[in-house]
């Protein structure tokens, strides 16, 4: 069983479509997509993480990577190659990709690299203020009742 029938939950829910959308991405994936170019994600830290994507043979120009509305976007042209070659073995793919990761709210794009054909992308978690946990002082006296602003003689 390869597909699976999310209307149930899109009946039900409010709100959530982003979340359903991509639980519904995730189970159409192209299996031959997901081989090449190869790719690393790992947690570099309490906030951040890295890409990590073997691009042998891609120059710098002939990458490019891209976040928009919460997805990242490495995509790769190559370059036309020589006629004239001839190969006895072609084991090296140098075809033209796009690979998109759906990014978490709050996740941004520290730095990209290119270090011996492996490109990484190194990405963090900032949270805004508002979300992040504060510490609320405890007073010393209790209050009780209303208080008194201004009072005025009448």
């Amino acid at each position: 069983m390869d597909s699976f029938d999310f209307s149930p939950l899109f009946r039900s829910t409010i709100g959530f479509d982003r979340l359903m959308g991509l639980v519904e991405g995730a189970t159409r994936v192209d299996q031959q997509a997901l081989a090449y170019p190869p790719y690393n994600i790992e947690k570099t830290g309490e906030t951040s993480y890295r890409l990590s994507m073997a691009v042998a043979g891609f120059a710098r120009e002939d990458l490019d990577v891209t976040v928009h509305e919460n997805s990242l976007i490495v995509s790769g042209k190559a370059k036309k190659e020589d006629d004239e070659a001839r190969y006895l073995h072609r084991g090296i793919a140098r075809r033209a990709f796009e690979r998109r990761f759906s990014l978490a709210d709050h996740i941004k794009v520290a730095a990209a690299s290119l270090d011996n054909g492996m490109l990484h992308v190194d990405l963090v978690r900032e949270l805004p203020e508002a979300l992040k946990p504060r510490s609320i002082p405890i007073g010393a006296e209790p209050r009780t009742g209303p208080r008194t602003i201004e009072e005025k003689a009448a």
